[in-house]
């Protein structure tokens, strides 16, 4: 069983438990962000104007179909990845990328926007054939979301190759309260909408200003396709 189906909430109970923390327009918009993720649309979260400034467009690893993928890359343009709650990623032994080599290049990272990168391996699923269509890493992405799921039921390198087209990202042992990358919010709301901790984020870029697209634009294009928009902020306000 995927992660769409584990214990789901009705929207009345997020309601409800939302309602109960702030009453503003900010948390109708947290509920239905989690009644999106549950209903496999995308969500776009920007993460803070003084942290990477970037809006990325997330799915759960369950709904993403070959033409989800095909939205990340044409209509977002960034890195196509997948985060890992870290128990998960600790279930499959999926180290950080830093501590996975020994090159001089993997150390001082002197990040302006964080202590350290979330990185971890790049996989393919084995059944794939190249790992780049969008047919093949949509394969990848939905048999990382199951394996999410049950983790104690999947031999991780029987299923998966090293290395591959799908980025893996571990999120911090502590999630938020440790670190408020998109890795972490994204898996925030996944476990808040009763999802299995694995999603989707690619950062939307402009193709005009060849920038991260800005949090006007981003919330135009949520919008214009009827998803939700939010801000980190309202994120950590009702999970940090």
């Amino acid at each position: 069983m995927t992660g769409h189906h584990a214990g789901p909430r009705s929207n009345a109970d997020r309601t409800t438990a939302s309602a109960g923390v702030d009453g503003s327009d900010e948390a109708g918009t947290f509920v239905r962000a989690l009644d999106a993720l549950h209903a496999g649309e995308p969500v776009l979260v920007h993460d803070a104007a003084d942290r990477e400034g970037e809006t990325d467009l997330i799915y759960h690893a369950d709904a993403v179909t070959p033409e989800a993928v095909a939205r990340l890359r044409n209509d977002a343009g960034g890195l196509v990845c997948t985060a890992l709650g870290h128990e998960i990623a600790e279930a499959f032994d999926l180290p950080f990328y830093t501590e996975a080599i020994d090159h001089p290049a993997a150390g001082c990272h002197n990040l302006g926007y964080d202590e350290r990168s979330s990185f971890s391996l790049t996989v393919n699923h084995r059944e794939t054939y190249t790992g780049i269509t969008d047919v093949d890493r949509s394969r990848t992405i939905r048999a990382l979301g199951e394996a999410a799921a049950a983790p104690e039921a999947v031999e991780f390198a029987a299923e998966f190759r090293v290395p591959g087209h799908v980025h893996l990202l571990k999120a911090a042992p502590d999630l938020l309260a440790q670190r408020e990358g998109h890795t972490e919010l994204g898996v925030a709301l996944a476990e808040a909408a009763d999802l299995s901790p694995a999603v989707v984020v690619c950062e939307m870029l402009d193709d005009e200003t060849g920038e991260a697209l800005t949090p006007v634009d981003a919330r135009a294009y949520a919008d214009r396709h009827d998803f939700v928009y939010l801000e980190g902020r309202t994120v950590l306000e009702h999970l940090g």
